[in-house]
């Protein structure tokens, strides 16, 4: 295969979607999206050899980049991104880069610096260091964390409404959408329906409208879970700040509090008391954008 010149690729490894761009100068050569299915990100040569079959599928073919940058979903810590990135180079000899995909937001909105803080199933926040060493928050999945996604949401509901029905209290429109979603006829039911989960944050996060519509017809229990959810939040960008990362800017994504403005609106508000110098801002471009800019910065 020959090489391209100055041909940049992104990728943006969602948990659903994995979305691919490849640019010659400011010419698009590629821009493909396709289902995450396959990613191992835990297993470094399997998550290089997927990477590795996606730029084949896509390419033009004779084609190979010249600069690589990947975000991926549940790349977690700098080890693991560290391993990936070297079991790329058993494909490519271009010069690559693996993060974890929540810190594509920031280059994507054109920043150097800032907060990257995703609430779409699940949730976490992430930002640099000084020295540029990255540093992440919450992220700990919809059993222990996750405050403020889909899944959380949906966890923290529910112990609301086991919490109601032990003070003796009668469903409110939250109990009665959480036993529709979950299409059981008792609140103690509830439990059993979330431990039947197989794939436990889609199962439970696919319910999060329940919540959101509980609070539009007057729930205040369903109130009160999205202004947590808010504060949890916000408390994430107050943990990057008193670990000494620059929160000036945050950069909001997500597909659950992006479309939920009552959630937003809580986290601006817990952000303004909890950080009052941080400037909240929603992405409006699609994070890819970051992983090409972080590529474009390897040439």
């Amino acid at each position: 295969m020959q090489e391209s010149a100055c041909l940049v690729v992104g990728i943006d490894v969602g948990g659903t979607k994995t979305h691919l761009r490849a640019l010659s100068g400011d010419t698009l050569v590629a821009d493909r999206v396709r289902a995450s299915g396959g990613w191992r990100p835990h297993d470094p040569v399997a998550a290089a050899g997927w990477l590795a079959a996606l730029l084949a599928d896509t390419l033009p073919a004779g084609v190979r980049p010249s600069a690589l940058a990947v975000g991926g979903h549940d790349c977690e810590t700098p080890r693991q991104c560290a391993q990936i990135r070297t079991a790329l180079q058993l494909h490519f000899d271009a010069p690559a880069l693996v993060v974890g995909d929540a810190q594509l937001l920031v280059p994507a909105a054109g920043l150097d610096k800032g907060v990257g803080l995703v609430a779409g199933t699940g949730s976490v926040a992430v930002g640099l260091l000084a020295d540029g060493s990255p540093v992440q928050v919450g992220g700990w999945g919809a059993v222990l964390g996750d405050e403020g996604g889909a899944a959380g949401l949906v966890r923290e509901a529910v112990r609301a409404v086991w919490a109601a029905h032990d003070r003796g209290e009668e469903p409110d429109a939250l109990a009665l959408g959480l036993l529709s979603a979950f299409d059981v006829p008792e609140v103690p039911l509830l439990c059993g329906a979330l431990e039947r989960a197989t794939d436990i944050s889609a199962e439970w996060g696919r319910h999060a409208p329940a919540v959101f519509a509980a609070a539009e017809a007057g729930s205040f229990l369903a109130r009160t879970v999205i202004a947590e959810g808010g504060r949890a939040l916000a408390a994430l960008v107050a943990r990057l700040s008193a670990r000494g990362v620059s929160v000036d800017d945050v950069v909001v994504a997500g597909s659950t509090v992006l479309a939920q403005p009552s959630l937003y609106e809580a986290f601006v508000s817990s952000l303004a008391t909890a950080v009052p110098t941080a400037r909240p801002r929603p992405l409006r471009a699609p994070p890819v954008e970051g992983a090409v800019a972080l590529a474009r910065s390897l040439v």
